[in-house]
């Protein structure tokens, strides 16, 4: 079996991000997430995997 990529797995995706500087390495927890949020950016890793 070969390594898996980037669009085989959302967290991958989302660290590939963060190495980018797209998105931050903790969520500061605001009531509206900002758009670097780490947890808005695995959400939208996981609908663009499964599309």
């Amino acid at each position: 079996m070969g390594k898996k990529k980037h669009g085989d797995d959302p967290r991958a995706l989302v660290r590939k991000w963060m190495k980018a500087g797209k998105v931050k390495k903790k969520c500061c927890r605001s009531k509206s997430r900002c758009k670097k949020c780490p947890v808005l950016a695995l959400k939208k890793a996981k609908t663009k995997v499964a599309a």
